[in-house]
């Protein structure tokens, strides 16, 4: 068997092209979380590849995977750079690292089948619907051409829709159509068609045309007459140390975001699992779970110690590795180095920087829509009866505490949101009564 399906640790320079390749197919959705989030896209370059290597060290280089910016953490990023700043914000995305600590430790010591107690599918399933359900105006907004609060215009709506639909149509087509490596870039190619086809309509002279007719009745009115600023690529340095953001305490970004860490860990958990049925091992024994997950947390923390997004095992990576056949973890160590060595290409920065929001907008349609899809799937997986009142009880009051934005003032801070949602989940997922919980009834009703 050849070093590259093997599934020993083996770190060789012939290997340096196939995990930049395997961060290629991971490089459309590891930037665009901090596209969408207001986060230095060259800062979660660094921290993806910096976590990738920390996670290696703590499985002892077994795992062939790669840590990006995870989705799930998207609705509280944006939430708290909004609410409390960047540096606020980091404090408690660093708090969810080290509960994912705090989980593995619980694991070492309970066993794997303590998290299927404690967080159970009628607990993570609508928690995770929640986490996509919420951005769902953001997603809109952006589409039509405004800003994620749909407080002003930053492109005519006409111009908006036009690329927001060929971003959203791309993507899809290519998961439902592409082969190979197409199929596993979907969100990379969404971008790409969006940008040619903002660049084709300056060029046409159309954005102009729709921007001088427009009309943006009583909203702020911040468009421009081209969709692409080149300047800012010009003025960029070629080579600059990324805009790294330090952590400043906030307790309620802490008790805010720090939940939303319980989707996720379940989420970990599949994507070793995952792995471990492409390569023929079981991660969850060894380097086991409890190791897996203390390696993602670290991870996460370090992201966050730096103004990076959280990280999570990355599914595209996943199946490229199927694709190739390429077990071996070295391969993963590339990744992590050509994604640090990226990180300190200024213009990179640049040129991400001018995709037009419309773009962002289209593919955030089916990237939210997808996410609550998971916790409605995660949900049908467990054979869950939701008519039984207990199920009943712990579903809907995560949907409408999350959703409609219920929130409690405990005199030295504020909790809400999803993070109210995922420990309303958990307490009630602990304290009501089993005792008639498959009996179907209809008392609550």
């Amino acid at each position: 068997m050849s070093d590259m399906h093997s599934t020993e640790y083996s770190f060789k320079p012939k290997d340096a092209l196939l995990g930049a390749q395997m961060l290629f197919v991971a490089f459309g959705a590891l930037v665009l979380v901090p596209l969408l989030t207001g986060l230095d896209p060259n800062v979660a370059l660094f921290t993806a590849g910096a976590g990738t290597l920390l996670f290696q060290v703590v499985t002892r280089g077994k795992v062939p995977v790669f840590l990006a910016s995870s989705f799930a953490f998207i609705a509280p990023i944006i939430y708290g750079v909004q609410t409390w700043g960047i540096p606020a914000t980091m404090c408690g995305l660093f708090g969810a690292g080290l509960m994912y600590v705090i989980i593995s430790f619980l694991v070492r010591i309970y066993g794997s089948e303590m998290l299927h107690r404690i967080l159970p599918p009628v607990v993570t399933g609508p928690v995770i619907m929640v986490i996509g359900l919420i951005l769902a105006p953001v997603a809109v907004h952006m589409a039509m051409g405004r800003t994620g609060d749909g407080s002003a215009w930053l492109v005519p709506n006409t111009t908006a829709m036009i690329i927001a639909g060929i971003s959203l149509l791309t993507t899809v087509f290519a998961s439902l159509l592409g082969k190979g490596w197409i199929k596993l870039i979907p969100i990379l190619l969404g971008i790409l068609a969006g940008y040619v086809a903002s660049l084709i309509l300056d060029v046409t002279g159309f954005s102009a045309a729709q921007q001088t007719a427009f009309d943006p009745g009583t909203l702020q009115n911040w468009t421009a007459p081209a969709l692409i600023n080149f300047g800012k690529i010009a003025e960029a340095p070629l080579l600059a140390i990324p805009n790294f953001v330090f952590p400043t305490w906030n307790l309620e970004a802490v008790l805010f975001i720090v939940p939303v860490a319980i989707a996720p860990a379940i989420e970990h958990f599949g994507d070793v699992l995952a792995i471990g049925g492409i390569s023929g091992k079981d991660y969850v024994k060894d380097p086991g779970i409890q190791n897996t997950l203390l390696g993602d947390g670290l991870a996460t923390s370090l992201a966050a110690a730096l103004g990076g997004p959280p990280n999570t095992t990355y599914s595209e990576v996943s199946g490229a590795v199927a694709l190739t056949r390429s077990f071996n973890p070295g391969i993963m160590t590339w990744a992590a180095i050509t994604a640090v060595l990226l990180a300190f290409v200024g213009k990179l920065g640049a040129v991400l920087a001018t995709i037009p929001v419309p773009v962002m907008g289209g593919i955030m349609i089916l990237l939210f829509g997808a996410i609550t899809v998971i916790g409605i799937n995660t949900l049908v997986r467990a054979g869950n009866d939701l008519m039984l009142p207990r199920n009943l009880a712990i579903v809907a009051i995560i949907l409408v505490f999350g959703i409609g934005g219920m929130s409690f003032d405990l005199v030295i801070v504020k909790l809400g949101g999803i993070g109210l949602a995922g420990i309303v989940g958990v307490v009630l997922n602990l304290i009501l009564p089993c005792k008639d919980c498959n009996d179907e009834t209809s008392e609550i009703l």
